[in-house]
C-alpha cells in the first residue's frame, strides 16, 4: 500500500485491513447511483488535482469537436472515524470480528457526498451537477399525481434528446417520492407505470440527493460525460488520539459534463 495511507503505523493485522476494504467497497456499492450509469475515467492516481473538461462543439454544427477546454479541480471527499482501543484489542485476543460500523457509516457518507456532487453540483467549487447544468435541455413538469402523467413527461424528455441528437440508451433519476409514485397501476393496461417508463429508459434510479419534484432523463455515453476518478474510495491511517485511532475514507473525484445539451431536466 502507498506510503499516505500510513497503514504500517496502525495496530491492525492484514486482515483487519482487508476487512476495512471489503466493508467499504460494498458499502460504496450498495449507496452509490451516479456511477451505476456514468462512465469511469481513471483511475488517474491520488496525485492527480487537475483534470480538462471538455467542451464539445453542437451536434448540429458540421463537424464535432474539442471547443473548449476547462481545468477542473479534482475535489477530496472525506469521512474521518474513530476505532476504540478496546475493541482492536478485543478482536485480536478473542479472535472476535473487528467493529465494522464507524466504518461503514464513513463509506456511506462518502458515497453520499459523491452522488450530491454529481446531481447537484458544488457552489464552494465552482462545479455544476447534473440537475444544475447550464445549458442543459428541458421539458415542463407535468404533476404526477395524475395516472400516466408520468409515462407521458418521459416520453416528452425523450422526444426532446431524440430532435437535439441525444439517442438511446437513456438513463433516468428521480427523488423517493416521486420513484414511489410510479409504482402503480396505469389505468386499463394493468402494469404498473414504471414498467411502461422502463421499455423506453434503460435505467431508471432514484436518490435522496434530488430533492422534491427533481427529474432529469440523460442520453449516457463517454461522449457526453464521465465521472473521472483519481484516488477511489480507500482508507488512511490517521494516529492514535490517546489511546484511541482515527482513520479516514476518501476519495478524490470530478464529473466531467462534455455535452449538456445530453441532459433534460424537468422544470
Amino acid at each position: 500500500m502507498p506510503d499516505y495511507l500510513a497503514r504500517e503505523d496502525a495496530p491492525l493485522s492484514a486482515e483487519d485491513w482487508g476487512e476495512i476494504d471489503k466493508a467499504v467497497v460494498e458499502s460504496a456499492r450498495k449507496r452509490l447511483i451516479g456511477r451505476r450509469f456514468i462512465n469511469i475515467s481513471g483511475p488517474l492516481g491520488p496525485g492527480a488535482q487537475v483534470v480538462q473538461n471538455p467542451k464539445l462543439s453542437d451536434i448540429s454544427e458540421d463537424r464535432i469537436e474539442v471547443k473548449e477546454r476547462m481545468n477542473l479541480t479534482i475535489p477530496l471527499i472525506y469521512k474521518d472515524f474513530k476505532l476504540s482501543w478496546r475493541d482492536i484489542e478485543s478482536a485480536r485476543q478473542y479472535g472476535m470480528p473487528l467493529e465494522l460500523g464507524p466504518v461503514i457509516a464513513s463509506a456511506d457518507f462518502c458515497a453520499l457526498e459523491e452522488d450530491k456532487l454529481i446531481f447537484n453540483g458544488c457552489d464552494e467549487c465552482g462545479y455544476e451537477g447534473l440537475t444544475n447544468a447550464k445549458g442543459c435541455a428541458t421539458v415542463d413538469a407535468q404533476d404526477w399525481k395524475g395516472t400516466g402523467n408520468a409515462f407521458q413527461n418521459v416520453v416528452n424528455a425523450i422526444e426532446r434528446l431524440t430532435s437535439a441528437g441525444f439517442y438511446s440508451p437513456y438513463a433516468m433519476v428521480v427523488s423517493p417520492p416521486l420513484y414511489a409514485m410510479m409504482h402503480r397501476i396505469l389505468d386499463g393496461r394493468g402494469v404498473l407505470e414504471i414498467e411502461m417508463i422502463r421499455k423506453l429508459i434503460e435505467g431508471v434510479f432514484q436518490t435522496p440527493v434530488i430533492k422534491g419534484d427533481g427529474v432529469i432523463v440523460l442520453a449516457t455515453g463517454a461522449q457526453n460525460l464521465d465521472l473521472v476518478i483519481a484516488q477511489d474510495l480507500i482508507t488512511a491511517y490517521l494516529g492514535p488520539e490517546g489511546m484511541d485511532h482515527l482513520f479516514r475514507v476518501f476519495e478524490t473525484v470530478a464529473l466531467r459534463i462534455k455535452r449538456p445539451g445530453s441532459i433534460c431536466a424537468f422544470s
